[in-house]
């Protein structure tokens, strides 16, 4: 279905070496997406001052917030195709790309009609301090601008990774990333556009990039070819889609409201915290991106094996990617946290933005690999079908208890930014044994030795 050159068999073969492969562009194009917004954040750090810093690097939970449920949707789609895909039904395959694209076109555009209208509004809730507010709105309304963009480049790359290619990608955020950099300076240094430079630079990066990826798509042969003029929205695959997508949407938005009460709390210790936890934050998010293309191959290698019926090799995929989590969080952690006065020096020259930034560093990156377990958990039971339960287990263990947190620990026995991020590992520690349990608990479910004639079989299942 794939051009050859990029197509990956995930359901036969030794597992290690193809989880690597597939998950290095992954990771790599992770990194690109990240440098979108570092690029930013750098630029505005150097050439405007902590303020402008303050404004890009407070809006991210916030934009998350809107967003999430939309790209919740994408792996949705991931998930669906890689089935049909490894379950060699065609047919569903093309049905699940129209009706993906669609949802990828109709949701950008409700996000900017959506983000223009509450971005002050919000921005207020959360206390943004008034030398900031001003710079922060118009960073995120320039942003959702852009949203339509993002979508249908995500869309379309989960759709590729669900077949097993992910170099593509990577070679389209490549061209953007590089142009993003370049328009950054010229916006910022050139034209003295401040945090709207930055904006427009990453909304013209991501229009490039979704243009590559659709021209890609269009240019397939077989059933993974994208013929805009037959975009509909199929039920049978828009339910399929909703059913696994929209649980990690409400997550993740669940998860960015329990951040923007975590960013709110910062906001309340000044403009220069606000600074050093942005800094800090941006570089954490490169060690976050080596695990999180774990959680992708899991979601892809487990969803193409379950549509093959090899239920022994998707216990396999996760003991494989498990090992991986830990040794890239554990590793990138500990080299960032130790490199960390250097790294935060190229987002500020603001020691004591420094020293905040390293506060932040101090706690979250040698516990970092804990997220990536819990993540990756919940990458095998989503790609096992299984959505609601792990989005459940996550907003009560993650967003319920990081909120009690605050308003118990944080409040009334140490209101200080270390009580405060101290929250994150316990609440990914406590996450990760439920998702454990919870995968043992759905694994049992299905038959502990493969099925053969995987195309009759997964077809009399979903009938």
């Amino acid at each position: 279905m794939a051009s050859k050159s990029y197509e990956m068999d995930m359901c036969s073969g030794p597992l290690p070496g193809k989880i690597l492969r597939f998950a290095i562009p992954l990771m790599l194009s992770s990194i690109l997406q990240l440098l979108f917004n570092a690029a930013d954040v750098i630029v505005v750090g150097q050439f405007s001052g902590s303020t402008s810093l303050a404004a890009v690097g407070s809006t991210g939970a916030l934009t998350n917030l809107l967003t999430n449920i939309f790209l919740g949707l994408s792996i949705g789609a991931n998930v669906l195709v890689a089935r049909y895909y490894g379950a060699r039904q065609e047919n569903d395959v093309r049905e699940t790309i129209q009706t993906s694209m669609l949802i990828a076109i109709v949701g950008g555009l409700l996000l900017v009609v959506v983000g223009l209208a509450v971005t002050y509004p919000l921005l207020e809730l959360m206390a943004t301090p008034e030398d900031v507010i001003g710079k922060a709105a118009t960073y995120m309304r320039i942003i959702f601008v852009g949203c339509p963009f993002m979508l249908v480049y995500n869309f379309g790359s989960a759709i590729l990774r669900a077949v097993g290619d992910t170099k593509r990608p990577l070679y389209y955020l490549t061209a953007a990333g590089i142009l993003n950099i370049i328009l950054n300076l010229f916006f910022v240094i050139v034209c003295h556009l401040d945090v709207a430079g930055v904006a427009l630079a990453t909304i013209i990066s991501q229009c490039l990039s979704m243009a590559l990826v659709v021209r890609c798509l269009m240019k397939e042969e077989g059933a993974l070819k994208f013929h805009p003029k037959e975009m509909r929205f199929h039920k049978e695959k828009l339910l399929g889609i909703v059913r696994i997508g929209l649980p990690a949407g409400l997550q993740g938005a669940v998860f960015s409201i329990s951040n923007v009460l975590i960013q709110s709390t910062v906001n309340s210790f000044g403009s220069i915290a606000m600074a050093g936890n942005t800094a800090a934050a941006n570089i954490e998010g490169f060690v976050y991106v080596a695990m999180n293309a774990m959680y992708q191959s899991a979601i892809s290698f487990t969803g193409q094996n379950m549509g093959a019926r090899k239920y022994r090799r998707v216990d396999k995929i996760l003991v494989t990617c498990l090992g991986y989590v830990v040794i890239f969080g554990l590793g990138l952690g500990l080299a960032a946290l130790a490199l960390g006065d250097v790294l935060l020096g190229f987002y500020t020259n603001d020691p004591a933005v420094v020293e905040y930034g390293l506060l932040r560093m101090a706690i979250i990156c040698p516990t970092y690999f804990t997220c990536g377990i819990m993540d990756t958990l919940v990458g095998s039971l989503r790609g096992m079908g299984c959505s609601v339960v792990p989005m459940t287990a996550s907003i009560v263990g993650v967003c319920g208890l990081r909120v009690l947190w605050i308003f118990t620990v944080f409040r009334f026995i140490s209101p200080t930014l270390t009580t405060l991020y101290i929250s994150y590992p316990v609440t990914w520690v406590v996450t990760a044994l439920v998702h454990l349990v919870t995968f043992i608990v759905i694994r049992r479910r299905y038959p502990s030795q493969d099925l053969e004639d995987p195309v009759t079989s997964y077809r009399k299942e979903t009938a």
